[in-house]
């Protein structure tokens, strides 16, 4: 049973365009499991590590803002781009994108950039990989905040009793071979421009997607984490770390039914935060909340004193 700390809901504003502030954003590439990822990093390099996971089509570009935000009071942020999204971490078959291997990532990444433990937090498929490390390696994770993502398990019972199905129906889409790649890519990625903006994401972040997934093989790569996802829940045990979940009510992909039942999947403390109003898009439209309730989270769960280590909450087994 979740430790419910509490319920929030902030009515949102929308930011349309792409800006950025004036904390520097270095450009890394970390080596990594033999691939090489390209890498966004801000803040001084002894603060406390966030790393910050995008989801499909993004880029780390989507966490410009936000990472700003955390470096400006002291946080180091790394924000990659994930398998399939930097071109040295590219692999042609669909089952090097399994979520195994999406998690064994970001460990990886982390330790390349001396990350021992840090704070994780995971946009749409970032936060699905989220889930997944923060339930399989707890004793790496100080903090989770998934970002419109609910847990997988809520997800999957969602699917089963919801309207989710519905909103749910592109994935198998995306699952069907080559199809996605002719219609989403034809025409200079009209296609996916068209589905972006749909979905609600501004015009000027669907271009700058689409034109980082016309390069070879990329987006056949971002395609992958859908065919090779297991489905119904990706058996992600409960997780036992302080835990946020941001979600916006107009979420056309994620329903309420999910949001509101994922608490039942966090042992650790744990608070949903609603904006209401807000679409899926939160990182790039919706920074300015989204780094508020970020900041609030990792400086409770940081004055906190650390807990003993536990062996029955150490790494679970896959």
């Amino acid at each position: 049973m979740a430790h419910q700390t509490g319920f929030r809901v902030t009515r949102a504003a929308t930011r349309a365009g792409m800006l950025s502030g004036a904390i520097e954003m270095e450009r890394l590439r970390l080596r990594a499991r033999g691939l090489v990822f390209d890498t966004l990093a801000t803040g001084p390099p002894t603060g406390e590590p966030v790393v910050l996971l995008h989801g499909f089509p993004q880029t780390a570009a989507c966490w410009i803002w936000v990472a700003q935000a955390l470096a400006a009071v002291g946080y180091r942020v790394l924000a990659p781009d994930q398998r399939g999204y930097s071109p040295g971490a590219r692999p042609a078959a669909v089952r090097a994108y399994r979520m195994p291997e999406l998690v064994a990532d970001v460990l990886a990444l982390a330790e390349a950039a001396g990350a021992a433990r840090f704070h994780l937090v995971g946009h749409d498929w970032g936060g699905a990989v989220a889930w997944a490390l923060a339930g399989r390696h707890p004793e790496r994770v100080a903090t989770l905040t998934s970002v419109s993502t609910p847990h997988p398990r809520a997800l999957a019972a969602a699917l089963l009793t919801g309207g989710q199905l519905l909103r749910s129906a592109y994935i198998g889409f995306f699952r069907i071979p080559w199809l996605p790649e002719l219609v989403l890519g034809a025409r200079g990625s009209r296609g996916l421009r068209f589905l972006l903006t749909r979905s609600g994401l501004g015009p000027a972040w669907a271009e700058r997607y689409a034109r980082a997934l016309a390069g070879p093989g990329a987006l056949s790569a971002a395609l992958a984490w859908y065919r090779a996802a297991v489905p119904f829940g990706m058996a992600v045990p409960r997780v036992p770390i302080p835990t946020r979940y941001v979600w916006g009510s107009g979420d056309p992909a994620l329903g309420r039914r999910a949001a509101t039942t994922t608490g039942r999947w966090v042992a650790g403390p744990y608070r949903l935060d609603v904006l209401e109003g807000a679409g899926h898009w939160l990182p790039e439209h919706h920074p300015e909340e989204l780094a508020e309730l970020l900041l609030e989270h990792l400086a409770v769960a940081s004055a906190a004193p650390s807990p003993a280590a536990d062996p029955g909450q150490a790494r679970q087994p896959e």
